[in-house]
């Protein structure tokens, strides 16, 4: 179930201030998120895809959407990611995402199957979106966010970009990410 946490000062000391908001409604989290710039939408399931289906799998059930997706947004490249517990470099991926960065063109995933927490970092404010299958999440270029996918990850997700080199960061070695929480495993 796809959850927002808004967190409305950035805290200065080790310790995240409380949340002023935490929900579930999809719809709740879709305007939250609106407002601020950041588009949420929910997917209906095409099929048996999982964490194990191929890319090519996952980009020929969702080659409808994807084709809107691209038209609308003028993305030149879209894969799709799968990363399990298993995966042989997934602390080191891990870490590399849970720094704040930014980029240069919209951050935009959708989750075929299980789920990842995009931390963005607005202005005096903390979001956290817990995005879940079917989730649909486009972060605009030049916010700052960082990104969990737990100690033991386990999604697939169709990932688009404007560019041929895929995911490029530009980290801004502030340590925000590291007073926030993560995703529990």
């Amino acid at each position: 179930m796809s959850q927002l946490t808004i967190y409305n000062a950035v805290s200065e000391g080790n310790d995240p201030p409380l949340p002023s908001l935490h929900t579930t409604d999809a719809a709740i989290v879709a305007a939250e998120l609106s407002q601020r710039g950041i588009r949420f939408q929910q997917w209906p399931t095409h099929g048996e895809l999982d964490a194990a289906s191929s890319q090519e799998e996952i980009l020929a059930a969702y080659s409808a959407e994807i084709a809107e997706v691209q038209a609308a947004g003028g993305y030149q490249t879209v894969d799709a990611i799968s990363l399990g517990a298993d995966h042989p470099q997934r602390a080191e991926l891990r870490q590399k995402f849970l720094s704040e960065h930014t980029h240069s063109e919209d951050e935009v995933r959708f989750f075929v199957d299980g789920r990842g927490l995009f931390c963005l970092h607005i202005g005096d404010e903390v979001l956290q979106v817990l995005c879940e299958r079917n989730d649909w999440l486009s972060v605009p270029a030049g916010t700052r966010h960082w990104f969990d996918m737990g100690e033991r990850p386990c999604f697939s997700a169709i990932r688009f970009f404007n560019n041929q080199d895929g995911w490029v960061a530009q980290f801004t070695g502030d340590p925000i990410a590291k007073r926030y929480p993560l995703l529990g495993s």
